[in-house]
């Protein structure tokens, strides 16, 4: 008894020096969001406490000052959604075919989606920048949605989890006289709902704060997502670290509401399989 005490007091302890080691940043960042731009400049980002140097200055430009910010802030809320969705209905129905179906060729196309999943996408940027460019979605947000919207990971993540499922599910609605159309949305997809809110967390979080790509595909201002329009804030002629500080800050407000929608299925869907009875 007393073993398994002192055990939960070490882990206890560990996962406790981790939160806080995980929460200095954020702690960091909103401090320096209460103080002016040069402090940052002067200082970089630190602990300090000082109540005489902070202020909501940064907060009153940010609503009231004449920027982009939320121009990109919706952007990216937009493109985070539009892919998200697109992403978990596209990668589960194609994981849906490899868990549910025997098909030709069926192990040889999995066995490529593994093999994507081990590519980075630095290598495959030239290309499917020329090929962007060929079909003539330069500029514009279809460029950045549909790249991703079958992504290997995800697939994979959902056929895993499939497999989990009794298969007698789909037995049944056949038996039942359900079309495999009406037994994936009936039967199946309200089985996903914690692997959606897993892949919904780590695809927000991904196409919330994708760069690279938006920034090659990108070409006017009006259509920046956040990375980019915050990436603009500094320049060679000027930096406003005001408004970049409390843009950052502010940013992660979308994702931590996200993770607080989904966190009842989150961890269920992360461990789904991980335990076979």
């Amino acid at each position: 008894m007393r073993k398994e005490v002192a055990f939960k007091a070490v882990l206890f302890s560990l996962f406790s020096i981790l939160c806080i080691l995980v929460l200095i940043p954020f702690y960091a960042i909103a401090l320096a969001s209460f103080k002016p731009g040069e402090d940052l400049v002067r200082n970089g980002l630190n602990l300090s406490f000082d109540l005489g140097r902070m202020s909501l200055d940064n907060y009153i430009f940010l609503f009231t000052g004449s920027h982009s910010y939320f121009t990109w802030f919706f952007n990216s809320v937009f493109l985070t959604i539009v892919q998200v969705v697109l992403t978990l209905f596209v990668s589960a129905t194609v994981a849906y075919g490899f868990s549910a179906y025997e098909f030709r060729g069926k192990n040889f196309l999995f066995i490529c989606v593994l093999l994507i999943m081990m590519v980075p996408f630095e290598i495959l940027l030239l290309p499917l920048y020329k090929l962007t460019n060929d079909l003539g979605l330069m500029n514009t947000y279809s460029a950045i949605v549909l790249p991703g919207i079958a992504g290997a990971a995800t697939i994979f993540f959902f056929r895993q989890y499939l497999s989990g499922i009794p298969r007698e599910i789909i037995a049944a609605g056949r038996v039942d006289g359900a079309s495999e159309y009406g037994i994936y949305m009936r039967l199946i997809l309200p089985i996903m709902k914690p692997s959606f809110a897993a892949m919904a967390i780590l695809n927000g979080m991904n196409s919330w704060n994708n760069f690279l790509w938006p920034f090659m595909v990108l070409s006017n201002s009006n259509k920046y997502t956040l990375p980019i329009g915050l990436k603009t804030l500094l320049t060679p002629y000027g930096n406003n670290y005001d408004l970049l500080i409390v843009g950052s800050f502010f940013s992660i407000i979308p994702i931590f509401i996200l993770f607080m929608a989904f966190q009842k299925y989150f961890i269920d869907g992360m461990t789904a399989g991980a335990v076979k009875g």
